[in-house]
């Protein structure tokens, strides 16, 4: 099976890639968006997205970053794809399942599956602006209101030559309510030839199984499940390879709190090393509020340092001292981007609203 870290635009950037693929079972990742609205953007906005592109786009486990291009701009997307295509990237992902109502409200993201031609266009436009061995996927939702024209815009999207399709699960009118419709997947699976990808709503080894049997699908995209539970695509792996009939522990963590320290220290380190200081405490906090869903220790850690503002006093307080100190020497990550913009939303922000 194949396993797929996903992209989420404010929490998942290279410094979590990068610790999230240690722990194995990730097969490849995408990055955050990167919004195309009518310019040829310079190389070094897509290295400060993804900096990995630097280092074979790949993370420094080794794991595949492709990046993702977001526009609704046909012609603007194939030249921007021309132009990231000259950084070798593991691939190009095309966003049209960002719910966001600030980015909607471009017509970029989910909003563009009310017009399956616009679909086409776009796919083709940068299907034939980059080489061929350049992988060109795309990511999409139900649709917008309702999953009615879900095929249409898949059919789409396959017929313009995209090599894979990843679907969400849900409507832009769902956001990220629960439950995720796999069952709709299905029906796309059954339609198209090229490998589909389920996502939404995969926060367990049994949510993984079960999304596996109702969508047919045997490659899977995670995001909040992973960030929650740095071990989860390792434990999906590990159950998918026993015995059938074996039983799943569904209560069971992929990653217990005393292998996870170790990665929240390195974690630190980076975020040291690499995000400007007034943004560093709140990355750690936001990444512990993720942790508290399965962690019961996250959710003491959390509080401990939930009002606390200043490293060095979030270092002390999760007894992670001397990390400050070791900042230059950090793991061998990507080349350090600029400090990184504010959130432009997507899953992370429509969650918050």
């Amino acid at each position: 099976m194949t396993l797929l870290l996903a992209p989420m635009e404010g929490l998942l950037d290279f410094t979590l890639r990068d610790i999230l693929t240690r722990t194995g079972g990730v097969d490849r990742c995408v990055s955050e968006f990167i919004r195309v609205t009518g310019t040829l953007l310079p190389d070094r906005v897509f290295t400060r997205v993804v900096p990995e592109l630097n280092h074979g786009s790949r993370t420094p486990a080794g794991v595949p970053v492709r990046p993702q291009l977001m526009g609704s701009d046909a012609v603007c997307l194939a030249e921007n794809a021309a132009k990231l295509a000259a950084l070798r990237p593991a691939g190009i992902d095309l966003n049209f399942g960002c719910p966001a109502k600030i980015v909607n409200r471009h017509g970029g993201g989910a909003a563009l599956l009310d017009d399956p031609e616009l679909l086409a266009r776009i796919v083709g436009a940068v299907r034939r602006a980059v080489p061929a061995d350049v992988p060109v996927s795309a990511k999409m939702r139900l649709g917008v209101n309702d999953a009615s024209g879900a095929i249409e815009c898949a059919l789409a999207i396959e017929a313009s030559g995209a090599d894979e399709l990843v679907v969400h699960a849900r409507t832009k009118l769902d956001g990220y309510r629960p439950p995720a419709y796999w069952e709709h997947i299905a029906g796309i699976r059954a339609a198209v030839a090229i490998p589909v990808i389920a996502n939404g709503e995969i926060w367990s080894v049994a949510d993984a199984q079960r999304c596996r049997e109702v969508s047919g699908c045997d490659a899977l995209m995670i995001g909040r499940g992973m960030v929650c539970d740095p071990g989860l695509a390792w434990a999906i792996k590990a159950n998918a390879a026993r015995p059938t009939g074996d039983q799943i522990d569904a209560a069971a963590v992929g990653l217990p709190w005393h292998e996870l320290l170790p990665l929240i220290r390195d974690f630190w380190r980076l975020v040291a090393a690499h995000i400007e200081p007034r943004a560093r405490a709140g990355r750690l906090k936001q990444w512990l509020n993720y942790l508290r869903r399965r962690h019961p220790q996250a959710d003491a850690a959390f509080a401990l340092v939930r009002t606390v503002n200043e490293p060095l006093r979030v270092l002390e307080l999760l007894g992670l001292g001397g990390v400050a100190a070791d900042a230059a020497d950090a793991p061998d990550a990507p080349d350090a981007p600029d400090a990184p913009d504010a959130p432009d939303n997507c899953e992370l922000a429509e969650e918050a609203t």
